[in-house]
């Protein structure tokens, strides 16, 4: 694989779960990654909330937008090395599934946006699920990416996504 490696984090809505792990992957992975991040279903706009995680972990959210997985099918769209769906199977949400060649895991993360409650339960949820995103991502660039066999790798990464 070429670096920088691409990473695309997938959910439904893209609004929160997979925003926050493309804005941690691009400034904790630089100059070995470049994230991004869509939704099979996106919802057209970012949650404030994870918005607000970002910026108090000191974390860029310029450029931060809902969007499509149709973009990364689209001609001249960047090759991707690996995707993870973030969505959350045990509340059985849907997973979106990517098609082709690059190493997939799922690390599946409760999603804050369904949350109902005070502003405090809300706010607890985003945090949480920053805190495990952030986690996840940092095993993930602990790997030795240029000694390590695909399966292994694969192994691996289906291991980070493991239960909290």
């Amino acid at each position: 694989m070429a670096q920088p490696y691409k990473v695309l984090f997938l959910c439904t809505g893209n609004s929160a779960r997979s925003i926050m792990a493309e804005a941690i992957l691009n400034a904790r992975g630089k100059p070995n990654f470049m994230a991004y991040s869509a939704g099979s279903h996106p919802s057209g706009k970012v949650r404030p909330e994870a918005i607000t995680q970002l910026q108090v972990a000191r974390i860029p959210t310029v450029g931060l937008r809902s969007k499509s997985w149709d973009e990364f099918a689209e001609p001249g769209a960047p090759k991707i090395d690996f995707v993870f769906t973030v969505c959350d199977n045990a509340a059985n949400e849907v997973c979106p599934l990517w098609p082709g060649q690059p190493m997939t895991a799922h690390w599946g993360v409760p999603d804050p946006a369904a949350v109902k409650g005070s502003p405090q339960e809300i706010e607890r949820a985003f945090r949480n699920a920053f805190v495990l995103l952030d986690r996840r991502i940092s095993l993930f660039l602990s790997l030795p990416f240029a000694t390590i066999d695909s399966l292994a790798l694969k192994n691996q990464l289906e291991h980070i996504g493991g239960e909290p």
